[in-house]
């Protein structure tokens, strides 16, 4: 690999930065230069948060283009529409079906779509659909959603589950290991 480009979006509160920092130690393990940069918008309450992961032989900045993502991690339905601008053609979007309404759709202005599949179809986006909340519960606990989504998105990014295992173990607790563990596990083997 000389390089890789990574979109994590989703809703505060969801794990996406445990997330990043999972995929940087991954890379940093590899050998590889990672840079992260991290924007958190109105994450506090429910807003957009979007993390850029990039790694390579020698990565200059942070920042991925419109059209330069290799691999985007949508950890919310609604999100992955929002930036699917930013996939490259040929990339591949690893998406949780979960749904949280955004404000405008909590106070009666908007309405959650029902159609962003086909949107994503129709743009032409390679989506691979996952369950990671139901992986999280089956693991032991929904708030490891986000690992279980991160196990989906190894599969497409390459390397050993070794080597992703021992990531995970790197950033998590020592009390949420095997949790964490479990929910990687099933994410990786479903996706």
């Amino acid at each position: 690999m000389t390089e890789l480009n990574l979109l994590i979006v989703g809703v505060g509160g969801q794990g996406t930065v445990l997330a990043s920092r999972i995929l940087g130690e991954y890379f940093t393990a590899a050998g590889l230069d990672v840079k992260v940069s991290e924007v958190h918008g109105m994450s506090q309450r429910g807003g957009s948060v979007i993390t850029f992961v990039r790694a390579g032989r020698d990565v200059a900045s942070p920042l991925i283009e419109a059209g330069g993502a290799d691999v985007i991690i949508s950890f919310e339905l609604l999100e992955a529409q929002r930036y699917a601008g930013y996939l490259k053609p040929g990339g591949t979007m690893i998406v949780n079906t979960q749904q949280i309404d955004p404000m405008p759709v909590v106070t009666g202005a908007a309405v959650y779509p029902d159609n962003v599949r086909e949107t994503l179809a129709g743009l032409g986006i390679h989506a691979v659909y996952v369950d990671a909340t139901a992986e999280a519960v089956e693991a032991g606990s929904a708030k490891a959603a986000n690992v279980a989504l991160l196990g989906a998105a190894s599969r497409f990014i390459g390397g050993s589950a070794e080597a992703w295992e021992q990531a995970v173990l790197a950033c998590v607790p020592a009390r949420f290991r095997e949790l964490n563990q479990k929910a990687f596990a099933l994410g990786r083997a479903r996706a």
